[in-house]
């Protein structure tokens, strides 16, 4: 009874409730003030700003309304209108699309390093990395560069005859996606990698054994295996992948409206804040759904988040 009134004792040292309490704020204390300040409150205040009214000159205003997010559902004033969901729609493609082309690149890429001698598996993860040493802006415009008319990607494309000689390979749906996975490759190369090299190849081993043939041995003893660095790197692409509007915007030629060119616009030229924030916290009520059905994935695997 009398240990109870004085504290806990942890690590050989006895603590009050108000010792306990002090070690805390001294420890937790600071990230804990850094997520409030500058994540949880700009949340609160971009949902807020999301139930307003936008104003005669922009900003926002009251009545407090559901308007933005019947509007972005695709319920205006004039009816229905498909141009939002068309654009939630196109996000989401260009995001799978994106997560998918990632994911066939991946697999091979983080067997194939988890395969090379010790000396050589950090060389290669720093290649994974290098375009990152680089700015997505600079990277883009290369892009530009090497899928214009004179360059030789483009030559050779055309010598096989996919295209019209001197025809450029952008603006067009297929440099979009080549430059989104020379962007997002790195984020599910890593996590995969990471969970290739804890594979228990005995498993595999017992399975070839048993009868199995290459491709049984590879869906039943090793994809399970890998499954939660995969599955962790699919989102790690999915998420950022459907909000990006630089690289449609650069290789697209601005042709396509994306979820992040939506909120762009709301937020700079309309000056429309409150259904800027609609959208925003829409796509951040996307992002947390997704982060909640890799956790519970993670849960029922019995794995480990990454």
């Amino acid at each position: 009874m009398a240990n109870r009134h004085q504290g806990e004792v942890r690590f050989g040292e006895q603590l009050s409730a108000r010792g306990q309490l002090l070690r805390s704020a001294l420890t937790s204390g600071p990230s804990i003030l850094w997520v409030t300040v500058f994540l949880l409150l700009p949340l609160v205040g971009v949902g807020v700003i999301s139930f307003l009214t936008r104003g005669e000159a922009g900003g926002y205003e009251l009545p407090l309304t559901f308007g933005n997010y019947t509007r972005f559902a695709g319920w205006g004033f004039f009816g229905y209108d498909l141009l939002y969901p068309q654009i939630i729609l196109r996000s989401i493609v260009l995001g799978a699309g994106t997560a998918l082309l990632c994911m066939l690149a991946a697999l091979p890429l983080a067997f194939f390093i988890a395969a090379l001698p010790g000396r050589y598996k950090n060389l290669a993860l720093t290649l994974v990395l290098i375009p990152f040493w680089t700015n997505l802006l600079i990277r883009t415009y290369a892009w530009q560069i090497l899928l214009a008319p004179e360059s030789w990607i483009t030559r050779a494309v055309a010598l096989v005859g996919l295209i019209e000689p001197g025809t450029p390979l952008y603006p067009s749906a297929f440099a979009i996606y080549i430059g989104m996975v020379c962007d997002y490759l790195p984020f599910i190369v890593l996590p995969l990698y990471s969970s290739v090299e804890k594979i228990d190849w005995s498993i595999a081993e017992a399975a070839s054994d048993l009868g199995a043939d290459g491709k049984r041995v590879f869906w039943h003893a090793i994809l399970p295996q890998v499954m939660p660095g995969l599955v962790a790197g699919v989102i790690l692409v999915l998420i950022p992948a459907m909000g990006q509007f630089v690289i449609p915007d650069l290789l697209g030629g601005a042709k396509t409206v994306m979820l992040g060119n939506a909120i762009q616009q709301q937020f700079g030229p309309s000056r429309d804040w409150p259904f800027g924030s609609a959208i925003a916290f829409l796509g951040m009520g996307v992002v947390l759904a997704s982060l909640w059905f890799y956790a519970r994935y993670a849960g029922e695997k019995g794995g480990e988040i990454i």
